[in-house]
């Protein structure tokens, strides 16, 4: 909760608080683009001519497909994170060591 301050927002707020809007609608965005990704992708292979045992061979192996990219990608993030609170640790005990 914002403390209540007489007069206009500090620009540091105002900055925070675009940002996070404009983040939320990015992710917005980017959601209803994979929603619909999946969709088109889906409605293409049930309506596709095959028979019904290659269809659903093909929406195993699509989903498959999928899992193993999101695991690939949360794996990847999780590294990222990773990587960089060791890089803040460092860089926090080498300004703790510069002003010890």
């Amino acid at each position: 909760m914002r403390p209540v301050i007489s007069g206009p927002p500090s620009p540091c707020y105002l900055a925070i608080s675009t940002k996070t809007i404009f983040m939320n609608k990015t992710a917005k965005i980017l959601a209803a683009f994979a929603a619909g990704a999946v969709s088109g992708a889906i409605l293409g292979i049930l309506f596709a001519p095959d028979k019904g045992s290659e269809t659903r061979k093909k929406i195993t192996d699509e989903g498959k497909k999928v899992a193993d990219n999101i695991k690939d990608r949360f794996r990847k993030g999780k590294e990222k994170v990773s990587d960089l609170k060791d890089d803040l640790v460092k860089t926090v005990k080498e300004k703790v060591e510069e002003f010890a």
